[in-house]
């Protein structure tokens, strides 16, 4: 039979012999939805093929996965903080990407904060990339920022080649990039419905956390009593009342509040563009679970009750959630874990981009929820979201990024192994599902366990979307 050639179909006919650089052979790859033995057929970058698993090929290399381990899409995370230029002894570019690659993840977005400037102004956009060209393992793109100052400018910042402008609505915890107050909220909205622009939201309601101030403290349940549910729902009413209004398009960030699902079912049944995250630490960890003092686990929205954490599944599976990202978001060890333990006064945020597919996965297969529901949720929700149609999905045409994965194994999580900068993780500890054994990036591994499969140097691409104008 001759080998495939670039226009061959799933079945793995072709019409011209064809050398190409790579086939991965696989029982179980992902395709369509669902896993089947296939071989994927790579050139320059591009799947060119997803053929007949024992189809011959003229290729330079021909790899067939081991039992026990699948071939999966590359994992894409749209909410990552890698804190560069300015705040990178927290992460920075090179740990975070190393440790994505480590990970399976092949793209991730980087959000606007913690680095220093923010990406509010297409100059500060400059820096991040320049910053991130030296170093990225894997594909980056970009988040901008709308905050006050910025508003009336956001279009020149979206056609410098961002995916999209992250608001909060509550102070974000560093003073160069300050929230929007509900009438700025509704301004951002009706400037991005202009060009069709995505505002996505840190939905917390600051006069709900003023009322709900306490002295902080060690106790975790105080804590989640500072941040409670309704501070959710209000912020998350407020987007929904600015949709309204102008037409626009939200993205709900890292949702906690079980309490708030309503709102939103109701909201997506009115028409409203509106689409919805939540993160794996509010699906792996419940509050009753939390020692008090155990700062590594602060975030906000906080981790709730283990009720809420079912919640938040049963969403998932009807749609009202649409996607999973890790919402990365690290510190140094002085600035979590300082304060003998005081959730008032340590850092909020938790790092997790190395384990947030085997995190998700664990906690996915403990509720019997099968592994190309979880690749949904990582994979095409999280492209979709940013509109990178070829990336999270392996058919002829997409990019070349895809993982081998083995979901039967088991890990127990250490820190100090990790790729991340600082070694600190409330994964700290946990026995988890799912080893990732390689991770190609445009067809070139750029991480391996295994000595056959040699990690190469290529640096990843600086992603820039399509610009869409009204």
């Amino acid at each position: 039979m001759a080998p495939h050639s670039t226009s061959s179909s799933a079945s793995g006919q072709a019409a011209h012999p064809q050398r190409y650089d790579l086939v991965v052979r696989a029982e179980r790859v992902f395709v369509d939805g669902s896993f089947r033995p296939a071989a994927l057929v790579v050139t320059d970058g591009i799947v060119q093929a997803v053929a007949d698993f024992a189809a011959p090929f003229d290729s330079a290399e021909d790899l067939t996965l081991p039992a026990g381990q699948v071939l999966i899409p590359g994992i894409v995370d749209t909410h990552v903080h890698v804190n560069e230029p300015g705040r990178t002894d927290w992460e920075g570019f090179a740990s975070a990407t190393k440790a994505a690659a480590a990970g399976g993840v092949t793209t991730i977005i980087d959000m606007p904060l913690n680095s220093i400037p923010p990406t509010t102004t297409p100059d500060a956009l400059q820096q991040k990339r320049a910053a991130a060209a030296r170093q990225a393992t894997v594909d980056v793109g970009f988040w901008g920022g709308a905050i006050p100052s910025s508003l009336g400018q956001l279009r020149a910042l979206h056609e410098a080649g961002v995916f999209g402008f992250k608001a909060f609505l509550s102070p974000s915890g560093v003073d160069e990039f300050p929230h929007l107050s509900t009438e700025q909220l509704h301004r951002a909205l009706a400037e991005l419905a202009e060009f069709d622009g995505l505002l996505i939201v840190h939905a917390e309601d600051p006069a709900v956390l003023a009322a709900s101030e306490n002295d902080g403290g060690r106790g975790y349940e105080d804590f989640v009593a500072s941040r409670p549910q309704s501070s959710e729902r209000s912020a998350i009413e407020h987007v929904i009342e600015g949709l309204r209004m102008t037409g626009a398009r939200a993205h709900i960030l890292h949702l906690s509040a079980a309490s708030a699902l309503p709102a939103i079912r109701a909201a997506k049944a009115e028409g409203l563009r509106l689409t919805v995250e939540t993160c794996p630490h509010y699906l792996s960890f419940a509050a009753e679970h939390i020692s008090d003092g155990a700062t590594q686990y602060k975030c906000c929205p906080p981790i709730r009750e283990e009720s809420n954490r079912e919640a938040l599944w049963q969403a998932l599976l009807d749609g009202d959630i649409d996607l999973i990202a890790s919402d990365h978001s690290p510190s140094t060890r002085e600035l979590k874990l300082a304060h003998d333990g005081d959730f008032g006064l340590a850092w909020g945020g938790i790092s997790g981009l190395q384990v947030s597919l085997p995190a998700v996965w664990s906690a996915a297969r403990a509720l019997d929820i099968p592994l190309e529901r979880v690749l949904d949720w990582m994979c095409i929700g999280t492209s979709r979201l940013v509109g990178l149609s070829q990336k999270g999905t392996l058919v002829a045409g997409a990019a070349a990024d895809f993982v081998a994965f083995a979901p039967d194994e088991t890990f127990i999580v250490e820190a100090d192994r990790l790729e991340h900068k600082n070694k600190l993780t409330a994964f700290e500890g946990s026995e988890l599902n799912g080893v990732v054994h390689a991770t190609w990036l445009a067809g070139v591994p750029v991480f391996s366990r295994e000595p056959a499969v040699a990690a190469r140097a290529l640096r990843g691409a600086l992603l820039t979307p399509p610009l869409t104008h009204s």
